[in-house]
C-alpha cells in the first residue's frame, strides 16, 4: 500500500491507515500528497531522507542523526521508507502517548537492537543531535556537552549501575523526570516542528 501515483487514497487504503495510526482521514490524505510530492516513487531513500533533515537544520550537520532516524523509520530494514512506515512512525512521535513515544525513542538509542542502551550508544545519538541542532538550542550547564547530558541521563536512569539501560529503566527513568522525558521521547521534535515552518514541503515536518 502507498506506492501508487500521488492523488487521493482509495477508501480501502484510507481505512487501513486510519486503523493503523491516530491520524484523521484528512490528515492521512494530506500526508499522502506531501509524501508523494517529495517521493514520487513511493519509497524514501536514505539520501532523500538526509536531504530533508539538511533542509530543516541548515546550520548544523544532520547526517549522522538522519542515519539513525532512517534506521528507526525503516521498520522492515529494506533500506527504503514506505508511506506506511513513514506514517506509522509519525503517528507515534507526533500523537502517541508518553509510553509509546518513549518506546519508539528506546529503539532509536538502542543502535544495535540488542534490547539495551549502553553509554556509548547514548553518547553516539546525543552527539549526533548536538551536531545537528548546533546553536539553535541553548542547553543548561549540566547538559552543555553530549558527555554531560549522557552522564546526567545514566546517573538518573541506570538504577542497577551496570552501565546499560533496559527498556524498563529507560521508560521508568524518563517518566520520573519530566524534563528528561521531554528530551528523550523525541529529542528534536520541538526544533523540527519550528524549523519546518520555513521548509518547502510538509514532509520536512519529520518528528523524530
Amino acid at each position: 500500500m502507498g506506492n501508487k501515483p500521488a492523488g487521493k487514497l482509495r477508501q480501502a487504503d484510507l481505512d487501513y491507515y486510519r486503523n493503523l495510526t491516530t491520524f484523521t482521514d484528512a490528515e492521512i490524505q494530506d500526508w499522502y500528497k506531501c509524501f508523494h510530492k517529495d517521493c514520487p516513487s513511493g519509497q524514501l531513500t536514505s539520501d532523500e531522507f538526509k536531504k530533508i533533515y539538511a533542509q530543516v537544520f541548515p546550520t548544523g550537520d544532520s547526517s549522522a542523526f538522519a542515519d539513525h532516524a532512517f534506521r528507526r523509520f525503516d521498520a522492515d530494514r529494506n533500506q527504503r521508507i514506505s508511506f506506511r512506515e513513514f506514517l506509522t512512525a509519525l503517528s507515534i512521535t507526533s500523537k502517541g502517548n508518553l509510553e509509546e513515544k518513549l518506546n519508539w525513542a528506546f529503539g532509536l538509542y538502542d543502535t544495535n537492537g540488542d534490547g539495551f542502551i549502553t553509554k556509548n550508544e547514548m553518547l553516539e545519538i546525543v552527539t549526533a543531535i548536538y551536531r545537528m541542532v548546533g546553536t539553535i538550542m541553548q542547553m543548561p550547564e549540566d547538559e552543555s556537552t553530549p558527555e554531560k547530558r549522557t552522564d546526567k541521563i545514566f546517573n538518573t536512569f541506570d538504577t542497577d549501575h551496570d552501565g546499560r539501560l533496559t527498556r524498563e529503566e529507560f521508560i521508568q527513568g524518563a517518566k520520573s523526570d519530566p524534563s528528561i522525558a521531554r528530551l528523550l521521547q523525541c529529542d528534536t521534535t520541538a526544533v523540527a516542528m519550528s524549523a519546518s515552518e520555513n521548509a518547502s514541503s510538509s514532509t520536512t515536518c519529520l518528528r523524530t
